[in-house]
């Protein structure tokens, strides 16, 4: 069975068939950064995660890019709060995204592109838009006509006659300027209290900022240039964000956004959605801070297929912590008894093995049934460990049991499971691939060159939690070494 996906845009699963054969892109909505990331943040990041880890698995090349919305309502709230900069919030969350994905094994992104590096191209965006009418000017602000588009509603299903104003959540300002209650902004209006925390950018409208969707419109046309295979993100997104998202860049361009749609289901406490706005949140720095092992939190995640509800409680992070354990100890087997295969070359996957586990992961991602294959692998081993411990030899032929472990280990990374062992022992599979480190490094070297030091520090920092050193020569190359 070939990849099926769940996509939201035709409500089904379908086979999952890219633009160009061998090669996926992928944008995914990222954080905005005025707080910590809480659980809710990490299902979705790791969901996309484990969906990058697949497909390369299945050989495709996947371009990943996750943006940053590093101007909005929110962030200019907390800067007024703190009496800082607008500036100064970003690039702490920024730093302490990193750090927490980092913990969580979670792989950054090819490319994290931010809403105040792409303003021309948004500009340019909302221009267009209000030459084709699809947009109009009021006192400033700059309105999206959601009549103006005669498939609005086709993501979420909703009808437009059906659906009333505020249904986003979000405080809608001054309705009279706009001609239809459901209009959105595309740029609002500086305002003078809060030019305090940010300098506003020059437009043919006046001064001012974005509106919340189009800049995810900008960064997408910014970083792919066309329709992508894969736009992603949490289902809260669905409308209007997404939902807006298709409208400004199918009528500013004529073209599909993106052939695929695909959202994570919530992380929820006592069945109810865990949220910033509702105060129910743990953050994964809190979480991780008190001793949880943060593989035991990937586990936790993994353990609900990402579209279903994930119910956070202590009982279920216990046996998460539980379930990491047995997992870890067939992870470990082939150190523990490497003095039994050291005349034994690495071996491929288990044919049945890698059968049952893509199977399951061909069902949309469908993580459970993919964990059972691991599960079953990981408690054969652990019985082998303990028989060997107590009678200094196993009932399984060597070989069968080399394969098995080498099975486990590589399957497992595919999920981002995975243990490092000591020095003594042999080197596992990396966390970051020698690519990757290579993709990090040209990024900071691009930093640095439009002086913004904040960001290549921030690479190089990420780079060291991952035990990878960078050394700068003269001429401007930078050597790395794993530690």
């Amino acid at each position: 069975m070939a990849l099926q996906l769940y996509n939201t845009l035709t409500r089904q699963l379908q086979p999952f068939h890219p633009l160009q054969p061998g090669r996926v892109t992928i944008y995914a909505c990222g954080v905005t950064v005025y707080d910590y990331c809480h659980l809710g943040h990490a299902r979705s990041y790791l969901a996309w995660d484990i969906l990058r880890r697949y497909l390369a698995f299945l050989g495709y090349g996947v371009t990943y890019v996750q943006n940053f919305t590093d101007i909005d309502d929110k962030i200019i709230n907390r800067a007024q709060q703190e009496n800082i900069t607008v500036t100064e919030i970003v690039q702490r969350y920024i730093q302490a995204y990193h750090t927490d994905m980092a913990r969580l094994n979670i792989r950054p992104a090819d490319h994290y592109p931010q809403a105040t590096a792409v303003m021309p191209r948004i500009i340019e965006l909302i221009q267009e838009l209000v030459a084709q009418g699809y947009a109009y000017p009021v006192q400033g602000d700059v309105y999206y006509a959601v009549e103006k588009f005669p498939s609005y509603g086709k993501l979420s299903g909703r009808h437009l006659e059906q659906m009333s104003a505020g249904a986003s959540g979000r405080v809608v300002e001054m309705e009279q300027k706009k001609r239809h209650p459901l209009d959105f902004a595309l740029w609002k209006a500086a305002k003078p209290e809060e030019m305090t925390v940010y300098e506003p950018w020059d437009s043919p409208w006046g001064l001012g900022r974005p509106g919340w969707h189009i800049e995810c419109s900008a960064m997408v046309s910014e970083a792919f240039g066309g329709t992508i295979d894969i736009h992603a993100g949490g289902m809260d997104l669905i409308f209007p964000h997404h939902e807006n998202e298709i409208a400004q860049s199918e009528a500013a361009t004529q073209t599909t956004l993106a052939n695929y749609w695909l959202h994570n289901g919530f992380v929820t406490i006592n069945t109810e959605k865990m949220s910033k706005s509702l105060g129910n949140f743990t953050t994964i720095r809190a979480l991780l801070d008190s001793g949880i092992d943060p593989m035991a939190v990937r586990l936790f995640i993994l353990q609900a297929q990402y579209r279903k509800p994930l119910d956070f409680t202590p009982l279920a992070l216990d046996a998460a912590t539980h379930g990491w354990q047995t997992l870890q100890e067939g992870l470990e087997f082939g150190w523990t008894h490497q003095d039994l295969f050291t005349d034994l070359d690495p071996l491929p996957i288990e044919p049945e093995l890698k059968t049952a586990f893509q199977a399951s992961m061909d069902d949309d991602l469908n993580t459970p049934a993919a964990l059972a294959v691991l599960f079953d692998l990981a408690k054969n081993l652990q019985r082998q460990h303990n028989q060997i411990r107590h009678t200094g030899s196993s009932d399984q032929p060597r070989d069968h049991l080399w394969q098995q472990w080498h099975s486990l280990v590589k399957l497992a990374a595919i999920l981002g499971l995975e243990v490092t062992p000591n020095s003594a022992e042999p080197e596992p599979e990396p966390i970051i691939t020698d690519a990757e480190i290579e993709t990090l490094i040209h990024q900071r070297q691009q930093a640095k060159q439009a002086k913004n030091f904040a960001e290549s520090d921030r690479i190089r920092d990420y780079l060291g939690t991952l035990g990878i050193k960078l050394i700068d020569q003269k001429g401007g190359e930078t050597r790395w070494l794993r530690s």
